[in-house]
């Protein structure tokens, strides 16, 4: 009864508070649940609904003390245009081959995210990632994940084309949920991070889902203020979610 009652009613957990990784100065606290059981697929859908994002089988929202920089954000497909800036992208990425591959670690996967970290974050929480740490990072899941593959054109022998980028994304009921993508830096001239997102769209779009969550617009943090760019988009506070304007 114990175990039935802790996969229906999940226990949630408050972390201590430590350095914010994302604002100088400025401490963090999360409150997570552990997604686990016949119902955890469920419970991961409810709990992204009302702000949560994934981490492996941990659910997680921010619960900083005096702090609301953090809002959880989603991209309302049908009602997305994209820019001319945006169309330039699609345009230069258009000979990529995509592919949704099961949620298995390769070590090309691995190769290119450490490239990434070592290129775009390199003082980051996750730049000493070992290969461990990534093969949890993509396997532990409950949740319907894939890793979505972009490559490059094949060469003259016909060979797969290289990994140029990866996104780990979820499948809801109700959109794409993108929990963590990566790029091989050195093609900065295809924005690859932008065409992944419009490329998660799309896909929405063709399957008839209604969203695509992003995951967190922290202010003031300009490596995630990007998420602002994506128009109609919708943020989740204290009135649930609701549409987000572009600042500045």
């Amino acid at each position: 009864m114990t175990e039935q009652l802790g996969t229906r009613f999940p226990q949630f957990y408050l972390t201590p508070p430590a350095p914010c990784p994302y604002l100088p100065g400025r401490t963090e606290r999360k409150v997570f649940t552990k997604l686990s059981g016949p119902l955890s697929r469920e419970i991961h859908e409810s709990l992204a609904r009302v702000g949560f994002r994934r981490s492996q089988n941990i659910a997680y929202r921010p619960a900083c003390d005096g702090c609301a920089a953090c809002t959880s954000v989603r991209v309302v497909v049908s009602d997305f245009e994209p820019s001319r800036t945006f169309r330039k992208t699609l345009a230069a990425n258009a000979d990529l081959s995509v592919c949704a591959v099961d949620p298995l670690a390769q070590e090309e996967h691995y190769c290119l995210l450490k490239a990434y970290l070592g290129a775009r974050h390199a003082g980051g929480g996750m730049a000493g990632m070992g290969v461990l740490d990534f093969v949890a990072m993509v396997e532990d899941t409950t949740i319907d994940t894939h890793i979505i593959e972009y490559r490059l054109p094949p060469d003259e022998s016909g060979a797969p084309g290289e990994l140029a980028a990866c996104a780990l994304t979820d499948l809801m009921s109700d959109g794409l949920s993108m929990v963590y993508s990566f790029f091989n830096p050195d093609l900065a001239s295809r924005s690859l991070g932008t065409f992944m997102v419009l490329d998660h769209i799309e896909r929405a779009r063709r399957a008839g889902l209604p969203f695509v969550y992003l995951g967190y617009l922290v202010e003031d943090c300009r490596k995630m203020t990007y998420k602002g760019r994506y128009q109609p988009l919708e943020g989740h506070g204290p009135e649930g979610w609701t549409p987000l304007k572009p600042r500045g």
